[in-house]
Formats: structure tokens, sequence, C-alpha cells
């Protein structure tokens, strides 16, 4: 061959070399070899988005990662919601009882509208996107320290590699998103109990430490961080329905006003009609899986309606449990999709990735 022709092959080849694999440490190489647990922890809740402002292609995903000592293996079992394929949002059966809500249309209402709670759609069902793939554990400098980072490569063509820093406690190891082929922000957090683990409404209202919220979100065309406390231990018990709590929050002018969607009843007057309806609930005893619902009460009086049937904010969660089996928050996504026939529907969606957790600095 020709060293003029010989060079210009190599030269394309090297062109086409996946830019994820440019990032690995030099040391990194996929193989299936013995590996200690990241932070000493086997099984993991994780939330991954690929957000991008302007973007009409994003996505969310959100389960469990489980690490194999022996020969250095991870399996995924994740549910995923993309902005190409948006999905309706789902009952879930459950309307909160009396004890915690009520059928009263008043404005001075101090407890949520009786309402069937809503989901993303498909969170009801088990996992249908499951991965496995090979992780190794490499020590980098990360912030100018020191840090224990997990590298995940996962077998999928393309292929899809992932980056997380590693923070331990004694109970408890929480994944810190630094890169992914396939995703730009990312929460996760490990111990060794069992991912059928999990704790009762009643352990999860009555959790003393406070909950941080920290999230990024896609809306309208723009990517925005946010963050504040989460105040779970302000949410009504349910005697009756006992997996589920609500809350309804006296006032969020900013919130219900922001989008312009309560032109008759979102001045403030008459009083309490930028309340916000909150609905958390427990979809399974068997593992980790909770939803959280809510929706300003001014989008349901503008419909004319008891219970708002347009653009509510539906997020599935799973919980963050420690060795001691002890709750200690969430990780989560926002999946919800715009219900109605528009121009541009998918300019209307709400996606996002965040963490309501007592270990967040």
């Amino acid at each position: 061959m020709p060293r003029r022709l010989r060079v210009l092959l190599l030269a394309l080849f090297a062109s086409l070399v996946p830019l994820a694999f440019l990032a690995l440490p030099a040391s990194a190489v996929p193989a299936q070899a013995a590996q200690q647990l990241p932070g000493g922890k086997a099984n993991f809740v994780v939330a991954v988005g690929h957000m991008t402002a302007g973007s009409r292609a994003n996505r969310v995903r959100l389960g469990t990662y489980s690490f194999d000592t022996a020969d250095g293996t991870v399996a995924a079992r994740m549910h995923r919601w993309e902005h190409t394929e948006p999905r309706a949002r789902a009952g879930t059966g459950t309307v909160p009882d009396e004890s915690c809500s009520t059928t009263s249309l008043s404005t001075t209402a101090t407890l949520v509208r009786t309402c069937e709670i809503q989901t993303a759609g498909g969170f009801a069902a088990e996992p249908t996107d499951l991965g496995s793939g090979r992780y190794q554990l490499e020590t980098e400098t990360v912030e100018g320290r020191p840090t224990s980072v997990l590298w995940i490569f996962w077998d999928t063509t393309p292929p899809r590699t992932e980056k997380w820093a590693v923070e331990t406690t004694s109970a408890l190891a929480r994944l810190s998103f630094l890169y992914a082929s396939d995703a730009t922000a990312g929460y996760g957090y490990g111990s060794n109990a069992p991912l059928t683990t999990r704790q009762a409404m009643t352990a999860v209202r009555d959790h003393p430490a406070p909950l941080h919220l920290q999230a990024l979100t896609w809306a309208h065309d723009r990517v925005d961080p946010a963050s504040g406390l989460f105040q779970h231990r302000s949410f009504e018990t349910c005697v009756r329905t006992t997996w589920c709590l609500t809350l309804l929050q006296p006032t969020s002018t900013r919130a219900c006003q922001a989008t312009g969607g309560c032109p008759d009843y979102g001045g403030g007057t008459p009083a309490n009609v930028t309340s916000i309806q909150y609905y958390l609930q427990s979809l399974s005893p068997q593992d980790r899986r909770d939803t959280l619902w809510h929706w300003c009460t001014c989008l349901a009086l503008e419909q004319g309606r008891t219970c708002y049937t347009g653009n509510s904010h539906v997020k599935p969660i799973l919980q963050i449990i420690d060795d001691a089996g002890t709750f200690r928050g969430w990780v989560g996504v926002e999946a919800s999709f715009y219900p109605f026939a528009d121009a541009d529907p998918r300019s209307h969606d709400m996606l996002g990735v965040f963490r309501l957790a007592d270990w967040t600095t």
C-alpha cells in the first residue's frame, strides 16, 4: 500500500474514535476483573438526565445499579422517559381518604382536594430499560483533591460511559456526577441494604433530618438549577390510605403565576387560590418506588374542575436507604409531558433530575 494512502487511512480511523473513550484514564480498560464495591456499597438508586437548552430531544432515567465484586460487573434496571416519545400521566388508583384530603372546593380549605394521585406513564410497571456493563474504580484528582472515581462501561451500541465521584460514610455512599457520554446530570446513593428494603410513609413523614433539594430542570427551552428545603414534616398522614401523604402549601404566588396560566384566579383574590396541592405516595411495598404529584390550585379553578387535568408535575422518586435500613431521602426525575394539542406541545414539557436528601453537601 502506498505510504500516503496508509497515512490517510490512519487519519480517517483516528477521527472516528468515539469522544467518550478519549476521556478515559489510561489505565481504564473495560475488562472483566474483580473489583471493590464503590464506597463499599452494592446497591444504588440513581437518577440521570440529558437536558440541553433549546433541545426537544431530552431524556431522563431513574432506577437501580447493582454491583458485583467477583467479576467487576454492574446491572441496571431503569425507567426511561424521552422528549421524543412523550407518555401520558397515569392514575395510581389511590385517592387520599377524608383524614388527609377534602371534597370542599372552598379557597379557605386547609387540606388538599380529594383527587386520584397521578404519576409518570410507565412508572407503576417494571422497569424496561435494562443494562449490564463493567466498572472500575480509580483514584483521580477532582477539584484539587485525590478522589475515588467510579467508571462504568455499559455494554451498548454505541458504547456508553459514565464517571462518578464516590464519597462514603459508614452507612451510605454517594455518587456525584462527573461525566457521561449520554447524560448531563445525575445523582446516586448506595448501601448494602437490599433494593427490596424501603420505609413506610409514616417513617418518611417522621424523618428528623432536613431534606435538601438539588435539581436541574428543563422547561420552556431553558435549563435551570433549583435548590431549597423539602417540607416533608409538614405533610398530613392519612388514616386509611396509609401509603400516601398530602400537603396543601397555602401560598406560592411566584410559582403559580410565573407562566401566566391563571389569568382569572392567579392574583391572590379570593384567598388561597395560589396554593399548591402536593401528594406523595408509595407505589410498592416491595421496592423503593414512590411518586410525587403537585399542581397549582388556581389551574383547577381556571378549568372549573375539582382536580387539575392539565400539565401537572409528575415526579417518580426512589427511596435512599442506608445500611441500617433508615430512610435518607430520594433521587428522582420529572417526566411531565404536555397533554394538550398544540402547535409546539413539546416546548411545554417539564423534565428534570433531582435529589431530596439529608446528605447533599
